[in-house]
């Protein structure tokens, strides 16, 4: 193709590779199922506050007449903002100096997957910060967090996708009800496991409550190790809640802070 710009998202050649991801369980690719964890994005799904919506042109359409530069292809011209959908969020996203996309090498875009389950707590509680004691107990039952893992939360929130009434469940103080993560997670997981990316349902890895006041203390904490993000995550129920690999990609925008990501699962039994 001559013109437009296109993005290409591959998560093509994931070979015959052994990932030990606990000391006696290995990855099987042979028997491996894959989960996609991605929302389809379009001008009308939640957005933050601030976010121009996205607005797309089409420059070449198959037909004549339809496209603003010509016909005989299909070619859009797309305007968002970086932090769109299921999206990552690089360290400079917030933190001056810390890694933009393209800094983040493709080591670190397939990891051993971790899935916190706090989805009952929400149910009751729609503001609930996931505790270390959700933590030490998944670790009873599945053993130490693996080293430079991916950690997603599962919350089901994805379930109100994409109505942006039922996603941001604001009150009459326009203050956002949606769960996140706690400060004592976030450092035992940076701190004593020493995992390398984290993701969630919500737009936020603050709760609504903070985020609605402009407060990411939560995740400008963790952007600071100089770590990234999955935001707007879905899917997450349909995971174990360990032994699953995470592919997690996205275009490498020269000095990006956010782009749209491709994201999925690879499930396989082990041996």
């Amino acid at each position: 193709m001559k013109k437009g710009l296109l993005y290409i998202f591959t998560a093509g050649a994931v070979l015959m590779v052994a990932l030990a991801l606990t000391p006696d369980r290995t990855f099987d690719f042979s028997k491996a199922s894959y989960i996609d964890l991605t929302h389809s994005f379009h001008p009308d799904i939640p957005h933050g506050p601030g976010l121009r919506a996205e607005k797309i042109e089409t420059l070449f359409h198959y037909d004549p007449g339809i496209g603003t530069v010509g016909s005989g292809a299909l070619i859009y011209y797309y305007q968002l903002p970086g932090q769109w959908g299921t999206h990552v969020d690089a360290p400079a996203h917030f933190i001056k100096g810390k890694r933009y996309l393209d800094d983040i090498p493709v080591s670190e875009m397939m990891l051993p997957l971790v899935v916190l389950d706090i989805h009952e707590q929400v149910r009751t509680d729609p503001d609930y910060q996931v505790s270390l004691e959700d933590v030490i107990s998944w670790e009873s039952r599945n053993g130490p967090i693996p080293e430079k893992s991916f950690v997603a939360l599962r919350s089901d929130w994805s379930k109100r996708w994409p109505d942006p009434t039922k996603f941001y469940n604001r009150d009459e103080n326009d203050i956002a009800h949606t769960p996140g993560w706690s400060r004592p997670v976030l450092e035992y997981l940076i701190t004593t496991r020493n995992i390398t990316a984290i993701g969630h349902e919500t737009s936020d890895t603050d709760p609504g409550t903070a985020a609605s006041r402009l407060d990411f203390t939560l995740e400008i904490y963790f952007l600071s190790h100089d770590k990234y993000q999955i935001e707007m995550m879905t899917n997450l129920d349909k995971l174990p809640e360990a032994g699953a690999m995470i592919v997690a990609s996205w275009p490498k925008a020269y000095q990006g802070s956010g782009f749209p990501a491709r994201v999925f699962a690879i499930i396989t039994g082990g041996s």
